[in-house]
């Protein structure tokens, strides 16, 4: 093969006279030059960066050099192949990756089978559910050494990480991440024990973490308070931390309001904490958010209510997918949280009229969502709403027991004096077409959505 340089023709690029002579034969073929080839690696990062996704991914084809620079656009990335990792591949391929998930890749599956297992953090394919002691499947998890190799590989090839996902590290792979990523700022960690959250020390900015524990059909890994405490003496600098399926009690919530009095939301979901574990919340002072997602139950022994304390800083309590039939734990919460100022209630179950008339001690709510609550009624939420003097935002959908039928002339009146409202109880609703033509959600000062 013979190419003739492009440097010695004296053809303008729009007139190509580049040939390919193959196996000595006398009939050149004609060959386009390369004119991107003329630009700089500069110009070519910045428009192949406004291609999109999928264009990139095509684009990578072209040549080496449009794959090593498509490469180093990359910023994100959930690894499932472990080799390609274990190689030392990933970090040359994408040297400036910021944000990795290797969960997937730590997960031992057969690739080529028909069953995917799924939850609400990774799908495994499976061959299938029932082991051979007839009980439910559970998977099979690369080793902590070869984890731990793996993540260290990872620090060292890409330094400027800002989150990462990992499943299964032990304190000495942590610490690794420490050491090499100085940058981080936010990690989530699956499988691990307490003692391993001692790894957690050498991270010197790291703001967000998210732990999760036990998870159901997938793997049994114990977070109890010792784990919480090695947790708060380590990030003392954190923002936001979010427990799923963490076990544990009072002490250890009180050792994170000590410690990490920077933290400005807490999340739990799924939460297996001991009773009398609401106290502790007094202890985070600059506690803003607060979370319940997918609980069972809020605090079973709360203890009496003189005991329990507040957080005066809060301002937003949310509780999402939650079982509400504790009328005790409940009002509990509602004690220590009566400083808010939103509240959100999204599919949960066992909220009726007697549990929702607790929530009338946060007098200084000023936003109300309601979402899937369907054992509330007219009965319940107007003496509750009409004693919120500061409320300005109102949301209610699919709560089908809230009839416009049963609306008092209080709440009708409240309606206008909203600054926004969304109110779809149920396909039933009329108060829609009453407010039809007059425009009262489209302009002006308020916002009605019906």
């Amino acid at each position: 093969m013979r190419f003739n340089s492009l440097s010695n023709s004296n053809t303008p690029p729009s007139e190509p006279d580049e040939t390919l002579t193959l196996g000595g034969g006398n009939s050149p073929i004609s060959v386009t030059p390369d004119y991107t080839s003329l630009l700089s690696d500069q110009i070519l990062t910045i428009i192949l960066s406004n291609l999109t996704k999928c264009q990139q991914i095509s684009s990578c084809l072209v040549c080496k050099r449009w794959s090593r620079i498509n490469g180093g656009l990359v910023k994100s990335l959930r690894l499932l192949d472990w080799e390609f990792l274990d190689s030392g591949r990933l970090a040359l391929r994408f040297p400036n990756l910021i944000d990795v998930d290797i969960v997937q890749a730590c997960i031992i599956s057969p690739r080529n089978s028909g069953i995917c297992f799924s939850n609400k953090f990774v799908s495994i394919h499976v061959n299938s559910f029932i082991s051979n002691n007839g009980f439910i499947w559970k998977p099979d998890f690369l080793g902590t050494r070869l984890v731990d190799r793996g993540v260290q590989i990872l620090a060292q090839g890409c330094p400027n990480l800002r989150k990462l996902v990992l499943l299964g590290a032990s304190k000495e792979g942590l610490l690794s991440i420490a050491n090499e990523c100085l940058a981080l700022q936010e990690l989530e960690l699956c499988s691990c024990t307490d003692l391993d959250l001692k790894g957690l020390a050498g991270f010197r900015n790291l703001q967000i973490l998210k732990l999760i524990g036990s998870v159901n059909g997938l793997y049994d890994s114990v977070i109890s308070d010792i784990g919480l405490t090695i947790l708060a003496q380590a990030c003392p600098r954190l923002l936001k931390l979010e427990l799923v399926g963490c076990e544990g009690s009072y002490d250890g919530i009180k050792a994170i309001g000590q410690c990490c009095q920077m933290m400005e939301e807490l999340t739990l979901c799924d939460h297996r904490l001991e009773g009398g574990w609401l106290a502790a919340l007094s202890y985070c002072t600059n506690l803003k958010t607060l979370k319940f997602q997918s609980c069972k139950s809020i605090d079973p022994n709360p203890g009496p209510n003189e005991h329990l304390g507040s957080c005066p800083t809060l301002e937003e309590l949310h509780l999402e997918r939650c079982q509400l039939r504790d009328k005790q734990g409940l009002g509990a919460l509602f004690s220590v949280c009566k400083a808010v100022r939103e509240l959100v209630f999204e599919d949960c179950w066992g909220l009726d009229n007697n549990s929702f008339s607790a929530a009338s001690i946060c007098r200084r709510v000023m936003s109300l969502s309601l979402e899937g609550c369907s054992l509330l009624t007219m009965d319940g939420f107007d003496p509750v709403v009409l004693s919120w003097k500061e409320l300005k935002r109102l949301k209610v959908v699919s709560c089908n027991n809230i009839k416009d039928s049963a609306m008092s002339p209080e709440v009708a009146t409240l309606f206008s004096l909203l600054k926004e409202l969304k109110w779809r109880p149920d396909s039933k609703s009329i108060l829609s077409s009453g407010l039809e033509g007059t425009g009262v959600w489209q302009k002006g000062g308020r916002s009605f959505k019906i």
